[in-house]
């Protein structure tokens, strides 16, 4: 099942933001894709994980450009199927990092992709013909997309050693956070990814039936895929989740992974994140799936993402988001 995330409506509008130059109508993609307008207007809103994705595949067909305008040139539909089948077949994980880059440079592209291996991590690497701050979204996303097609390709979580990304800084530290699961993320002149050398040592563990399935919607899988429940924020989300109506407090789910509970704290503080934030994230994200659901009344939802009264989810949901939950039903 999938974990019931949200994205930052700062993601929509990146994704968007070439689709008027292509003559497009924005507005009309958001809500083909049930996604308001209006929730553009408020910084703080949040959209289904489930949702954006369908909005990414909708405007990389609707404007044939998998690039989403960010390239020099449009990249083709097809254009990441086409990576994946000629790096299925790799021996190793690091072959498979290896292939990619080379499979982007059989092409006249800006993006120019290559990796760098030293004895304890492999760097994938990025620049640009024609660099400048627009090209950054695209780097973010690419590099996001190898790190996410990768952990799938081994169907477990690729540690992720630094990240580097090109200035200007376009989203938040926490969205950052939350693409590079909990690396810290640097901005310079350039683009990188660094990663485990001795996890991609190992083998493929995808076959070309999940391929079939994986290319279906690769945008959902790899937004969604959750290879990163090893680390403990993973394993306070899963038992939270488990219990979301009555979720449980430190203490208990400290006693339920056999730490003390500043133990916990201490692990999720390196991880970048809180006890609090993570059962914040939870509820919120799971209130955002239930909004979409119809037939559901708010005083139900409030019940069933852990909350005694109404009002207090009420006053919880604008501050996650910037709006009401009527609000951001009345958008949908």
């Amino acid at each position: 099942m999938l974990r019931k995330l949200s994205i930052s409506v700062d993601f929509v509008r990146a994704t968007i933001a070439n689709t008027v130059a292509a003559g497009l109508d924005p507005n009309q993609l958001l809500i083909q894709n049930r996604i308001s307008p209006r929730l553009l207007l408020e910084p703080e809103a949040r959209i289904s994980m489930e949702r954006f994705a369908d909005l990414q595949t909708h405007t990389m067909r609707a404007m044939r450009d998998e690039s989403l305008g960010y390239h020099s040139r449009p990249l083709p539909l097809g254009t990441w199927t086409m990576m994946c089948h000629a790096t299925l077949g790799a021996g190793t994980l690091l072959e498979a990092s290896e292939r990619l880059c080379q499979f982007y440079q059989l092409f006249d592209f800006d993006l120019h992709c290559d990796t760098r291996s030293s004895s304890k991590d492999v760097t994938i690497h990025l620049r640009h013909s024609h660099p400048g701050d627009d090209k950054n979204f695209l780097d973010h996303t690419f590099l996001f997309n190898c790190h996410r097609y990768l952990s799938w390709l081994a169907n477990a979580f690729i540690p992720v050693h630094r990240v580097c990304l090109q200035a200007p800084q376009r989203f938040s530290k926490q969205d950052y956070h939350r693409m590079f699961l909990g690396t810290s993320v640097t901005f310079g002149t350039s683009s990188s990814l660094v990663l485990s050398k001795k996890a991609l040592l190992g083998n493929i563990e995808q076959t070309p039936l999940s391929l079939r399935h994986y290319a279906r919607h690769p945008n959902l899988i790899m937004l969604t895929q959750s290879h990163a429940a090893s680390g403990w924020a993973g394993k306070v989300y899963g038992i939270l989740r488990k219990r979301i109506d009555q979720p449980p407090e430190l203490d208990k789910v400290a006693a339920d992974l056999d730490l003390h509970p500043q133990t916990l704290r201490r692990r999720l503080d390196t991880e970048g994140t809180s006890f609090s934030e993570i059962k914040a994230f939870m509820r919120r994200d799971y209130a955002l799936h239930l909004l979409g659901k119809q037939g559901l009344s708010i005083e139900e939802i409030a019940y069933r993402t852990g909350f005694s009264e109404s009002s207090a989810f009420i006053r919880a949901f604008k501050t996650w988001t910037g709006v009401t939950p009527y609000t951001y039903r009345k958008g949908l």
